[in-house]
């Protein structure tokens, strides 16, 4: 088999990261909350000093990384400076991905949002991490309802999240619920003791001429495919869906036939589409709603609503499995995981570590916060986690010392 050709991105900087210094992760007990049993995690620093401190102890255990990097939009955010220059961005997001490939297990997956400005290059940077193989899909998501009329070219009213397996051979994703909604065309009109189904066209608007032949109706009345289409199925397998009264004609038996598509077949779930629209998994606006609700004098800039996590988390996790949010905003990862009986790491560099993390999170394990999810899963509280702060430098540490040791010497 011939070796698939990989495309390499190039820019000013590249690899040429610093040799990055080990680091503990101290726990401030006063700012844990909750059971002491909990494995979950509230780490206070730099992303990626925190990602390399996690290494030795997680590496390929983490079944679920989603991630919300800044944009790089040429905007001004209140909480951190999205506008960084091109290079600059990537130089960000390479070590960053690299490590967090190593922290992924081999079953997992990461999900990243991202914009139009760069959502092709980080394309490219996820096929040289991840492997261009891994690659899972574009998720599309309906991020704005309203139309943005003084937009110099298009009103944007949408964002990407990239999905990639770390090892898509291996990664199995889970199915949607179905809903009471999607049931509804369900129904039982010939009394089938096999339940409830919906019905199905049986012909094919693209025609194949093998598949053009002619049906009898229980009336005895003789149908054949509307013009330019053939039947769905081959005359075998129709002939055998007959037999298995999976074809219906309708209350007298003579209308144009239907499949029958049982709901017991199809009780499982469902494939998610790829196009995530807000009624389903909310949009900015509602996640604006649900940050108010834990600091309405300083709102979070950029939040996601805790549908969309919940989404993501139904399809790549299972309860008990351990997700990471390296930029984790305003902590709708960690509050959503949280409540979804999942175990979960949040790194956070800003100041809202501590002004919207904490509070949220606490009011989680409380069971005060009622607000995204908590309804629908009944959630009542319970849980904790603990507090982390980068240790400090230990090169930097020695350095100081040596420096007063020889300050000390040239005064004695």
């Amino acid at each position: 088999m011939a070796d698939v050709q990989q495309l390499e991105l190039n820019w000013i900087g590249k690899g040429r990261w610093p040799q990055l210094e080990p680091r503990i992760l101290l726990e401030e007990r006063d700012k844990s909350y909750g059971s002491r049993h909990t494995e979950n995690m509230l780490i206070y620093g730099d992303n990626l000093l925190a990602l390399k401190a996690l290494e030795q102890d997680y590496a390929f255990r983490v079944k679920c990384i989603y991630i919300d990097p800044p944009y790089n939009t040429g905007q001004a955010f209140e909480h951190y400076d999205d506008g960084v220059e091109h290079s600059q961005w990537l130089n960000l997001m390479a070590p960053r991905l690299h490590l967090l490939h190593r922290l992924l297990s081999n079953d997992g997956s990461i999900w990243i949002s991202i914009d139009d400005d760069e959502s092709h290059y980080l394309k490219v940077l996820c096929d040289m991490i991840f492997g261009r193989q891994n690659f899972v899909a574009n998720v599309v998501w309906h991020k704005k309802y309203t139309r943005s009329n003084d937009a110099k070219w298009f009103s944007d009213n949408h964002d990407h999240i990239l999905v990639y397996a770390k090892n898509k051979d291996k990664w199995k994703i889970n199915k949607l619920p179905r809903t009471e909604k999607q049931d509804k065309g369900y129904s039982n009109p010939d009394n089938d003791p096999r339940g409830v189904w919906a019905s199905g066209p049986c012909h094919a608007k693209t025609p194949n001429a093998k598949d053009i032949y002619p049906i009898t109706t229980p009336s005895g009345k003789t149908i054949m495919p509307p013009p330019g289409t053939s039947w769905r199925f081959s005359k075998t397998k129709m002939e055998l869906l007959l037999q298995e009264n999976r074809i219906y004609f309708g209350a007298e038996g003579n209308n144009v036939p239907r499949y029958k598509r049982f709901l017991s077949d199809v009780q499982d779930g469902l494939v998610p589409l790829t196009l995530w629209m807000k009624d389903e998994v909310g949009d900015n606006q509602e996640a604006k709603k649900e940050v108010k609700a834990f600091n309405a004098e300083d709102v979070f800039g950029t939040p996601k609503p805790e549908r969309l996590i919940e989404r993501i988390l139904t399809l790549a996790t299972n309860e008990g499995d351990l997700v990471l949010d390296s930029f984790l905003g305003s902590g709708t990862t960690a509050a959503a995981a949280h409540k979804m009986g999942r175990k979960w790491i949040g790194i956070e560099l800003g100041e809202h570590c501590d002004t919207h993390c904490l509070p949220r999170l606490k009011q989680v394990c409380e069971g005060t916060d009622q607000g995204g999810i908590s309804k629908v899963l009944n959630w009542k509280g319970g849980g904790g986690f603990r507090y982390y702060r980068l240790a400090p430098s230990q090169e930097r540490k020695m350095n100081h010392e040596i420096h007063e040791t020889h300050e000390n010497s040239w005064l004695n």
